[in-house]
């Protein structure tokens, strides 16, 4: 079963997919497809499929579209997640979920990955959160941000609603946030054991290395090791930030002792006040935050360079 998201990268999930269909064809994959019409549309149409007896699921679209088939994967209770292989023809804006697994971003060779179906069995995370008052929970295939990061994920999702498209407006969104900013109070547990209590600028929570379009703020991360990494960078100056804003793009992140890193099976964290959280780049509720590492749960189809 394929799922597209026509909206995708500004429009190129609709507008490629004749593309996309026709090299399918021709490595002799055998699907259906439907088109996601409404947000979290993507969720129901996987439930949807494992429920008519799919177990090979095929995401058109960015790390939104990926997010969504994966938390129709882990909220549906027909089939076992592990029994479920999902590959990703990435046609959105950032596609860091991809990265992380060698898939090409030419059609033809992403196409022929899902054809020749090497896979892998990587983490995922459960994320519990509050949103309106009500307790949630929802899996995160990639990454988590808190405190600026989540504020650039709402902002940007914003703009991106109103129409606004471009590779540059997530950059833009930083800078334009960053001198409003200010580091709010973080507790953080890691496997219960109280890791800081301060300041924090901004977090990252999750199971692989990329986030905001080739981020590398987690360049430890690995995705089957049944361990979730952590990310603080503690309260700074603007000036500090600008200044080092470059090492979140080369794996150096962690060389300042601004900068804080650790790793475990579950995660807990309080800010004060309440702050929000964005899951693979979806704006969400609020803290406290809890996560939880559920190791080596999905089967996903990698790229030939994939060094997993």
């Amino acid at each position: 079963m394929v799922i597209v998201n026509p909206k995708a990268g500004s429009g190129r999930g609709l507008s490629d997919w004749p593309v996309i269909s026709n090299q399918m064809n021709r490595a002799g994959i055998l699907f259906t497809c439907v088109f996601t019409e409404h947000k979290y549309h993507a969720v129901e149409l996987a439930v949807k499929a494992l429920r008519d007896g799919y177990r090979r699921l095929v995401a058109v679209g960015g790390d939104g579209t990926v997010h969504e088939v994966v938390n129709g994967i882990f909220h549906q209770k027909e089939v076992a997640p592990s029994e479920i292989t999902l590959s990703v023809i990435p046609t959105g804006t950032g596609n860091d979920w991809v990265r992380m697994f060698g898939i090409p971003h030419t059609y033809n060779e992403a196409v022929q990955a899902m054809a020749e179906y090497r896979t892998v069995l990587q983490d995922i995370g459960k994320v519990s959160f509050v949103e309106t008052r009500v307790p949630q929970v929802r899996y995160m295939a990639n990454v988590s941000g808190l405190g600026f990061d989540a504020r650039v994920s709402r902002e940007y999702n914003r703009l991106r609603d109103e129409g606004r498209m471009g590779k540059r407006l997530y950059l833009r969104t930083i800078f334009k946030l960053l001198l409003g900013h200010r580091a709010t109070h973080f507790k953080v547990f890691v496997d219960e054991r109280l890791f800081f209590d301060g300041k924090v600028f901004s977090a990252t929570v999750g199971i692989g290395k990329y986030n905001g379009g080739g981020m590398i703020q987690m360049p430890y991360a690995e995705v089957n090791d049944g361990l979730m990494d952590l990310t603080l960078i503690c309260k700074a100056s603007k000036i500090w930030m600008l200044r080092h804003f470059k090492h979140l793009f080369d794996g150096k992140i962690y060389q300042y002792p601004k900068v804080k890193h650790a790793q475990g099976k579950s995660i807990r964290i309080e800010t004060f006040p309440a702050g929000p959280i964005e899951i693979d780049g979806e704006a969400l509720g609020y803290s406290p935050f809890s996560f939880e590492v559920l190791p080596r749960s999905l089967h996903v189809v990698v790229g030939r360079k994939c060094q997993i």
